[in-house]
């Protein structure tokens, strides 16, 4: 009986301490950080090496997101040993980005990056993609989830840039319209920049700001078309991206108006093309550097994977100002 008793005594210490080495794990009982928590375990081990890259885009038809897949696929060249990189778009589908990064977790991929189409309804995937311990980076636009990090263009900068240039070549005075977009965050910072900007000369007036050009060359030459019909005239346009941009200067043309210029976002071929053209008047854009978001991306996201964080988890990209005057020398996409 004693040997028995012993023999429980031993079982029942031995539950106990299984029990109480459970609830010290925060990986399993934390449930709010759990996804920050397990996605820290790449941390643990400097040894471990990249080897699989998924980017989740917008649209692969765009030339900033073949831009941003270039830029991927060079810095993992530079790091080397055959990293595969797998581009994906979902046409600004969420559904689909969705499943994109569904399959990317699901085949182990080490790093994911992703510019998000719908910040808030991405928030699920990305948490289950950490707590498998995906590393997760937000690259373009910020999304409403805890990542790894965040890297985006300055885009507040970009919209200061852009309406500075309109307010100096106005001389402090004329009538501008924004030609606005989807409602995210890169594009309302954009907004945001330019009203800043503007706002320190009282004699330009910012006659409409509210109309959805979408992005797009299309939307862009609906929404100006009908901005020359409503106004008679029209001094300076700022689109909030470069597409919109160079269908406003195709608008332009069609209405045969060139009493104003418009300063675009992005420095996209279809804008240095659009500038090269000195019968339109596209005049400026605020260039980004999506391949090098990209690279940045993936130098961090490789970082993390070998036990190094980044200072910070925020990384913003200046832009610079490309004009008629200067675009001889931007390199562009």
């Amino acid at each position: 009986m004693k040997r028995i008793s012993l023999i429980v005594g031993i079982l029942g210490f031995a539950v106990v301490s299984c029990t109480n080495s459970v609830k010290n794990d925060n990986t399993a009982t934390n449930t709010n950080n759990k996804a920050t928590n397990i996605s820290a375990e790449s941390l643990s081990n400097p040894n471990k090496k990249l080897q699989t890259i998924g980017v989740a885009l917008g649209d692969l038809g765009n030339p900033f997101y073949n831009a941003v897949q270039k830029g991927a696929e060079t810095e993992a060249q530079k790091i080397g040993g055959n990293i595969r990189v797998n581009a994906v778009s979902s046409a600004f589908d969420l559904n689909q980005q969705t499943n994109q990064i569904e399959n990317f977790t699901a085949a182990n991929t080490d790093l994911i990056i992703l510019s998000a189409v719908d910040k808030k309804g991405v928030k699920p995937v990305i948490d289950q993609a950490r707590l498998a311990g995906r590393v997760v980076i937000a690259l373009d636009s910020a999304v409403d989830a805890d990542v790894d990090a965040m890297i985006s263009s300055n885009n507040t900068q970009a919209g200061e840039v852009a309406c500075q240039y309109i307010a100096d070549r106005l001389k402090g005075q004329g009538s501008v319209v924004i030609l606005n977009g989807t409602p995210m965050d890169s594009i309302n910072q954009r907004v945001s920049g330019c009203e800043k900007s503007l706002s320190k000369y009282p004699n330009i007036k910012l006659i409409s700001k509210e109309q959805n050009a979408e992005g797009t060359r299309d939307g862009g030459l609906r929404v100006m078309s009908d901005l020359l019909t409503t106004f008679p005239k029209i001094d300076a346009v700022f689109a909030t991206n470069d597409q919109s941009g160079v269908g406003a200067d195709l608008a332009a043309r069609q209405a045969r108006r060139k009493e104003f210029f418009i300063v675009g976002v992005d420095g996209s071929p279809d804008a240095t093309k659009a500038m090269e053209d000195k019968d339109g008047v596209f005049a400026a854009t605020a260039a980004q550097n999506p391949a090098g978001m990209a690279e940045k991306a993936v130098q961090i996201g490789n970082d993390i994977i070998q036990g190094k964080k980044p200072e910070s988890p925020n990384i913003l990209i200046p832009v610079n100002l490309v004009t008629r005057e200067n675009l001889s020398n931007y390199q562009g996409w």
